[in-house]
């Protein structure tokens, strides 16, 4: 098969009014309400003027397009396709959602932390997305660039990889059971250096999502491999802080 050598082809949608291109979302959705995200968001979020009303539905709306593929505003415009709309009710318009996120500041932010960490705990009651958490666990702290576009992005800057971005430092648990799911992040300043942390972050014994995620009636004695800042810490409990262990260089073997 071959593009018409008759008429360019300029443009191409998906405009069936009675297909469906992302079919899978209809139990992402229903998974997501069940762990209640759009009652979360709607409880912590503060973003204000018109553009942060029924900011649950938007959070919603955003996470379902980046579960369908969307990586930028535009790409929202495929919450609306084909018959999206009679299975979803009202999607909004990628504009509305661009203008709701450019009202975002650094708590706002915060705020969606405490959404996520709420939502992995209705997650892990209700799938396996943290099995084995009760057994040993590997904790991994590093940070990643993301780049942004605009002078105008608060906390943006030109950082160790030399990409205008900002700094997401990300913590990940994986079980021997589990596949590595992020359980906490926390957005900072794009010159931002790696080995830098927020202010206590390492003290908290745990992020919140990750010892409140089928928490054991009684906790058992559990050992904990954790690595930070490129080395290596030594096996910890889990009732010790992150930054509490006794560090090692990743060439030193770990050992009990």
């Amino acid at each position: 098969m071959q593009l018409s050598h008759i008429r360019p082809v300029a443009a191409a949608k998906f405009d069936d009014p009675n297909l469906v291109s992302c079919a899978g979302l209809v139990p992402t959705v229903a998974l997501a309400q069940q762990c209640d995200l759009g009652a979360l968001a709607d409880e912590r979020l503060t973003v204000p003027t018109d553009k942060g009303a029924n900011a649950g539905r938007k959070i919603t709306s955003l996470v379902a397009g980046m579960v369908a593929g969307a990586d930028s505003i535009d790409d929202m415009a495929l919450l609306r396709h084909g018959a999206m709309g009679t299975i979803f009710d009202h999607p909004y318009a990628p504009s509305t959602l661009g203008s709701f996120l450019r009202e975002f500041t650094f708590g706002h932010v915060r705020q969606l932390d405490a959404v996520g960490s709420r939502f992995l705990c209705g997650l892990a009651d209700r799938t396996p997305i943290v099995a084995g958490i009760d057994g040993t666990v590997f904790v991994d702290i590093d940070d990643t660039i993301i780049e942004v576009h605009g002078h105008g992005k608060q906390g943006s800057g030109y950082g160790y990889s030399g990409v205008r971005g900002l700094n997401a430092l990300i913590t990940t648990v994986s079980t021997e059971r589990a596949a590595p799911v992020i359980v906490g992040q926390r957005l900072r300043k794009g010159s931002c250096g790696s080995p830098a942390e927020p202010p206590g972050w390492s003290a908290t014994p745990w992020p919140p999502s990750v010892d409140s995620a089928q928490r054991p009636p009684t906790p058992p004695r559990v050992w904990v491999w954790v690595r930070r800042r490129r080395c290596w810490c030594g096996l910890i409990r889990r009732s010790t802080g992150i930054g509490q262990c006794a560090r090692r260089s990743a060439a030193e073997p770990m050992c009990r």
